[in-house]
């Protein structure tokens, strides 16, 4: 039977109590045992019941002549100390050295007593074991129960919170670029923490639960810590999954124990971060009833509901998963307020791009404009650490600014990993190379819903043997079919272009034929672009929730609609073949022109490569920023 995750709770007095005893108790058992040591201690060494008796060395030595004596005790050379055999005395005299014991006659060969010579060392070894090892014993004794009153204390907070309290955070709106949809959203939230009554008078409720939701990198924590830094109220952090350990009931003890803290310092703000970690929908059969994620999440829907709306505590998450939430995480009452933190336009990039680039050396050739245009699709973190790789490649070139050539490098860096020119092609690898390359950037430039062509090059970066960077004329959040047309020809570009000039074919492409199979299958599944199959989608795209990932597609057709699926796909990809082989013949003198161009200078982009594309095929198309690369 699994143990019951509920624990009394005591009052802080009890508590403090509790802990005293404990101290008490431990204390006593340390000075019980240091009594018996010093008994011990004291015993191993005896009490003599002879009688000490100062005498000069001369009396001494007629004691020894007289045989009165069964032992000599020489220390030092400068004391010596005689046993009378009767034991009623030891005698004890003070000489010169050891020659003068000697004109006595008192030596080891001469007398037939036991004469016994100690040294310091003698005398320190003999401190030693009677007084310093009995306190190495101690010593080890109180650590042992130093560390039994650690374990108790350890105990004792075993199931308190691990969450981070800040105060005063300095983080302000100001710190979080772009995401003005966002905080607006969430002035209310400081609103109501600065000024409660504002609301309450009204009976209005502020909502208990703010969901930030949005891809990795976007700013969700950011964005949670200026809520706290604008309204100046204490700030709780941690991780969803600090709550959970491997006992049943801690995860709960510790969503109590928060939750006490934070109402005895609102308004507050709680903050839990990547929430999907706990908070995924129950009922999946995993684990069971007593499954401690569940018990855990449990008590997080039971405490969100138990505060009252003057309590002044604000729970914030943060999850890019909300599709695997627990619906009840979700209802009025609990996290009732989702707010979408997405990826940043281009004008917001600008403002993320300008925030990040103030403390540092900016060259004037460098243009925040043009860098976000360069970057669709990419976050906050992201567009921070291009310009952190750009500084970086800088100090390691001991320049002073960062440079237009510096940020360029820097993108590609965190796009397509860095150039690789280490990884030496043979001349007929470097030429198959050139001709896939000026493949894909000749179709992409003659096509009309292709982006721009920005660069081409066959020098490797990351597993790529060389790349082609399209451009987009703006931000796109809608794809028309005419584009899927293109873009799948152009991905087919390199491949007809190797078969058309070499009259062969190479693994080179095999990354563009995947991408060419999964947009073309989503044309027909997802999109409702074939004509035949109709405007309806095919299989069952939500995922179900076990152990937090989908194990299997879900069909909703029969064998005989999946057969006509993969002959529409086919279909679509053959379509794109044609068109981008009749491009390719078309175009052959560009094609080799920029094959060659290639081969002698391994790089071309910008102004050079579009003269190059306009010159050779005769279309001149607008060129503003740039995309993710093809391969």
């Amino acid at each position: 039977m699994a143990a019951s995750p509920e624990e009394p709770k005591l009052p802080k007095e009890e508590r403090a109590r509790l802990q005293r005893q404990i101290l008490q108790k431990n204390l006593l058992w340390f000075l019980v045992m240091l009594t018996g040591l010093l008994i011990i201690t004291f015993m191993s060494r005896g009490r003599s019941t002879t009688t000490v008796r100062e005498v000069t060395i001369s009396e001494l030595a007629t004691a020894v002549e007289n045989g009165q004596v069964t032992k000599v005790t020489v220390e030092n050379d400068t004391k010596v100390s005689a046993e009378l055999k009767d034991n009623s005395a030891t005698l004890t005299a003070t000489m010169r050295g050891r020659d003068q014991l000697a004109d006595y006659g008192i030596t080891k060969e001469k007398s037939a007593i036991n004469i016994v010579y100690k040294t310091g060392w003698d005398t320190f070894l003999n401190v030693f074991i009677t007084i310093i090892s009995p306190l190495i014993f101690l010593a080890a004794i109180f650590f042992i129960f130093r560390a039994t009153a650690g374990a108790n204390m350890r105990a004792m907070t075993f199931g308190k919170t691990k969450a981070r309290s800040a105060e005063n955070t300095t983080v302000r709106f100001s710190d979080v670029a772009g995401l003005s949809e966002a905080k607006q959203e969430l002035e209310e939230e400081v609103e109501f923490l600065k000024n409660p009554q504002k609301f309450t008078e009204l009976g209005a409720e502020i909502p208990k639960g703010v969901l930030l939701v949005g891809p990795p990198g976007t700013g969700k924590t950011l964005l949670a810590k200026a809520v706290a830094g604008e309204a100046g109220v204490p700030f709780f952090s941690l991780s969803a999954s600090e709550f959970v350990e491997m006992f049943v009931g801690v995860g709960a003890s510790r969503v109590r124990d928060l939750f006490e803290k934070a109402a005895e310092q609102s308004p507050c703000i709680i903050f839990i971060d990547e929430l999907d970690a706990i908070g995924r929908q129950r009922g999946t059969g995993v684990g069971g009833g007593h499954d401690e994620r569940e018990q855990t999440l449990n008590e997080i829907l039971v405490q969100m509901d138990g505060f009252a709306g003057d309590k002044g505590v604000i729970v914030m998450a943060a999850t890019n998963r909300p599709d695997v939430l627990d619906p009840a995480l979700l209802r009025p009452g609990r996290f009732d307020r989702r707010v979408v933190v997405d990826l940043p336009t281009r004008k917001e990039r600008v403002e993320v791009l300008a925030l990040y680039a103030k403390n540092k050396p900016i060259a004037d050739d460098v243009s925040i404009d043009e860098i976000a245009g360069r970057t669709p699709g990419l976050a906050p973190a992201d567009l921070k650490n291009i310009l952190n790789e750009a500084a970086i490649l800088t100090a390691r070139q001991s320049g002073k600014k960062i440079t237009r050539l510096i940020v360029n490098k820097a993108v590609e860096r965190v796009l397509v990993g860095p150039e690789r020119k280490s990884r030496i092609l043979s001349e007929a690898e470097r030429r198959v190379t050139a001709i896939h390359e000026a493949g894909h950037a000749i179709v992409g430039h003659v096509l009309e819903h292709t982006d721009p062509v920005h660069k081409v090059s066959i020098i490797s970066h990351g597993n790529a043997l060389g790349l082609t960077w399209t451009m987009p004329r703006e931000d796109q959040h809608l794809v028309s079919t005419g584009k899927f047309h293109d873009e799948l020809a152009m991905l087919l570009g390199g491949r007809l272009a190797e078969q058309l000039v070499i009259g062969d074919i190479t693994t080179g492409a095999s990354n563009d034929l995947q991408r060419v199979t999964s947009i073309a299958k989503r044309m027909v599944t997802e999109y409702g672009m074939s004509k035949k199959l109709g405007l309806r989608t095919y299989g069952e795209h939500h995922e179900q929730v076990f152990l937090g990932r989908s194990i299997s597609e879900q069909r909703d057709y029969s064998e005989a609609i999946a057969e006509e699926i993969d002959r529409e796909v086919s279909i679509i990809v053959k379509n794109a073949e044609e068109a981008c082989l009749e491009t390719l013949k078309k175009y052959r003198p560009a094609l080799d022109a920029l094959t060659d161009h290639l081969l002698a200078e391994e790089t071309i982009e910008g102004t050079e490569l579009r003269e190059l594309l306009s010159s050779t095929t005769g279309i001149v198309k607008e060129h503003p920023g740039d995309n993710v690369p093809t391969s």
